[in-house]
């Protein structure tokens, strides 16, 4: 009978308990079944929340097919508890009454003590109440915990905003953090200390780093003939395909469903997208015959998302996605250094150099970030269906491989 080796690791500033077993599709099929049951893409491992209830379940739902060998989870789970009890100082605590800090980067702390344990699970909990998106409950999560790691045995409900003064001039200074990771640790520690804690609000007492001013890195239109051709898989085309047509983010690609695709106005809804606002985009004639070519020919055929993992028949991650575009980037002989994001920028500059007016471009990118500029910016959608993608200009001049 097979064996499902199970044990203990640390995603996002949670634990989760990690499945190992040689591919079987019955023990594949058995799993999906577990509530609480995820896979990561990066393990390329299924994982379960670290609660007894959830091993139990799965216990009981591969009983009749493969066995479970806890034992290196049951040690992982002895030295945790070891650990937290020994709430020894370490070199990176911030100390209540210290002046300075260590020199040098200590990079053997991974455990979180007992004294601080509550901190992530009643500030998640209080991120999740306010309806937080995913990825910023992630990012906080991932920032305090840096904080906690450093604190060691010291009480992060007792620091006050000198304490928080001193490790952010250690983040700066001896671990090189950039500005806008040290913005994301601020804005982290605000929200646990004034929104969690109730405290007084004293941040502005801490200054925030000047972020720089950078301009938006873009491909011109042979980078991007180049990008594309160097791509074969019909299904990573169509995704770098859509994220240039339309302009969208990384985030907006992989949470597209396939009844989003309007095909009769000719446009695709983008649900919830940054700041949680929907709106409309375009849809390219070009890229409408494109979609439906991958979703009649690809197997197997995405069934809700227009791009679903073959293995789970959930959303691609977007970690993924960014892979896919940094291997056909090197493909291409591209050493810009740019992201996927790139094609989003590349997007709306090649629409302006086209002569659309800022305004269009805003309204389809959803720039309405601020309120008071809503009322300017706001266009409406019956000329933004008149507007051309660049895709489709692209594809006439550069020969794109389909």
């Amino acid at each position: 009978m097979p064996t499902i080796t199970l044990s203990l690791e640390s995603r996002n500033g949670q634990e989760r308990i990690f499945l190992a077993f040689p591919y079987n599709k019955s023990i594949i099929d058995a799993v999906r079944q577990v509530r609480g049951i995820k896979w990561s893409a990066t393990a390329k491992q299924w994982h379960l929340p670290a609660e007894k209830a959830a091993v139990t379940a799965l216990k009981e739902t591969i009983q009749s097919i493969a066995q479970l060998d806890t034992r290196i989870l049951k040690k992982q789970l002895l030295e945790r508890n070891r650990n937290a009890v020994d709430a020894s100082t370490t070199a990176l605590a911030v100390a209540k009454y210290s002046s300075h800090y260590p020199t040098k980067r200590v990079v053997s702390i991974r455990k979180i003590q007992l004294v601080n344990a509550h901190v992530l699970p009643l500030m998640k909990e209080q991120l999740q109440l306010k309806a937080y998106s995913r990825s910023t409950i992630s990012t906080y999560l991932n920032e305090m915990s840096q904080l906690l790691q450093a604190l060691g045995s010291i009480a992060a409900d007792d620091l006050q905003p000198v304490h928080l003064k001193r490790y952010l001039l250690y983040c700066l200074n001896q671990l090189g953090l950039k500005e806008n990771t040290l913005h994301s640790r601020i804005n982290a520690m605000k929200f646990y200390y004034e929104q969690v804690l109730e405290r007084e609000r004293f941040f502005w007492q801490i200054p925030r780093p000047k972020k720089p001013v950078l301009l938006p890195k873009l491909l011109n239109e042979t980078e991007l003939r180049k990008l594309f051709n160097a791509l074969s898989n019909k299904k990573h085309k169509a995704m770098l395909f859509t994220a240039y047509s339309a302009g969208l983010r990384v985030s907006e690609i992989v949470n597209l469903k396939i009844a989003d695709v309007d095909s009769k106005r000719m446009q695709i809804f983008i649900s919830r997208a940054k700041g949680k606002k929907d709106r409309y985009v375009n849809l390219s004639p070009l890229l409408l015959d494109i979609l439906r070519k991958y979703v009649k020919e690809y197997s197997p055929a995405p069934r809700v998302y227009l791009f679903e993992s073959e293995q789970t028949m959930q959303p691609y991650p977007v970690r993924t996605i960014q892979q896919i575009f940094s291997n056909a980037k090197r493909a291409a002989g591209i050493t810009k250094s740019v992201g996927i994001h790139s094609l989003r920028h590349s997007f709306a500059t090649h629409l302006l150099d086209k002569g659309t007016d800022i305004k269009y471009i805003k309204d389809l990118l959803g720039h309405f970030n601020i309120k008071t500029t809503e009322r300017y910016l706001h266009v409406s959608k019956k000329q933004l269906v008149n507007i051309v993608s660049p895709f489709d200009d692209l594809w006439k001049n550069e020969r794109i491989e389909w």
